[in-house]
């Protein structure tokens, strides 16, 4: 097992459902911070618990091991073997309580199979000019709302045990296009940006982790997306924001940025995220980018520790039945 301390700042993907030989070596020799599994990972959910232990068995068993579970179309565990859960758009003025209780059942299936960082709540803004990229994986166009709900689904997941990641930091709501495919660049003035803001700097103290926008936005840097400026997360994010925890970049991958992932991970640590992702499970590229990556800073080790007691701290003995007649009682009141 791989000590605790000297870890790559980066959380990788894997390329498939079982852990390689060179997948294990590359894990031994350069660990990372963390694994994210995909849906190229997941097949059924005895073969999930063994790859999530293979993983802790080199890597310890403290190593976050992330998925995206928001619910609706972002889900990586699905029918028949998991539970569908609904996208936070259907919870948008309803009872904070079935929030909460969707959250919390979205948690204990993360859980179960060994998932203990759940990337959600997206506190976006659902703005109906923009991509539709985000959409109902946001809860409301309006900043209360999703500052009330989203709290709610913080607090379900940390009850189930698992650490939550808001996203994406300083908002997505506002983009034309999708980072997955293209680099988006707004326009709008402080202002308006600083309303986009509310629900992140609302919810900064809570212990979740927080993901970058890959976003290029004019009144903050009009040359660097969020996730490569220092202006940005500076002056934004752990200034104007006040977020202070675990802040990781989104995929580096992702079209958004250009470059090699290895030298994008590089600025984006030096800009001020304390680790990156690199989702793809292509073992070169992910080896390539490890061997260079810098190592996890101790204000960074210190932030993953005060995520971790968060969700200690707020887990909860939590009833499944119960949680699910109350999240399905909310979901009628907001229809």
């Amino acid at each position: 097992m791989v000590a605790a301390m000297g870890r790559k700042a980066a959380i990788i993907g894997l390329a498939g459902t079982h852990l390689g030989a060179a997948e294990a070596a590359m894990l031994r020799e350069t660990p990372p911070i963390g694994i994210i599994l995909f849906a190229r990972n997941i097949g059924r959910p005895a073969q999930l618990r063994t790859l999530t232990a293979a993983i802790r068995d080199i890597l310890g068993e403290d190593t976050p091991i992330l998925v995206d579970q928001e619910g609706g179309r972002v889900a990586r565990l699905r029918a028949p073997d998991w539970p569908s859960f609904p996208a936070a758009a259907s919870f948008e003025n309803g009872p904070a309580e079935a929030a909460h209780a969707n959250a919390a059942l979205i948690g204990l299936e993360c859980r179960a199979m060994g998932l203990d960082v759940v990337c959600a709540p997206v506190l976006d803004l659902r703005l109906p000019e923009a991509h539709g990229v985000i959409g109902d994986r946001a809860f409301s166009a309006d900043p209360a709302e999703v500052t009330r709900l989203g709290r709610e689904y913080l607090r379900g997941l940390q009850a189930a045990g698992c650490v939550p990641v808001i996203k994406h930091i300083p908002g997505h709501g506002r983009a034309l296009a999708d980072s997955h495919l293209e680099l988006p660049r707004v326009s709008a003035s402080r202002e308006e940006l600083a309303r986009d803001c509310l629900p992140f700097a609302a919810l900064a103290g809570l212990g979740a982790w927080a993901m970058t926008a890959h976003i290029l936005y004019d009144a903050m840097d009009a040359e660097l997306p969020a996730t490569l400026s220092a202006k940005v997360i500076a002056r934004v994010i752990r200034g104007a924001i006040g977020f202070d925890g675990f802040l990781i970049s989104d995929d580096l991958a992702m079209k958004a940025l250009t470059g090699r992932p290895a030298a994008l991970a590089q600025a984006s640590i030096a800009a001020g995220c304390d680790a990156v992702l690199h989702c793809t499970g292509e073992i070169d590229e992910t080896a390539a980018l490890l061997a260079t990556c810098p190592w996890l800073a101790e204000s960074g080790l210190r932030r993953l520790a005060v995520a971790r007691e968060a969700s200690r701290t707020h887990r909860a003995d939590l009833d499944p039945a119960a949680l699910m007649a109350l999240r399905d009682t909310g979901l009628v009141r907001a229809a």
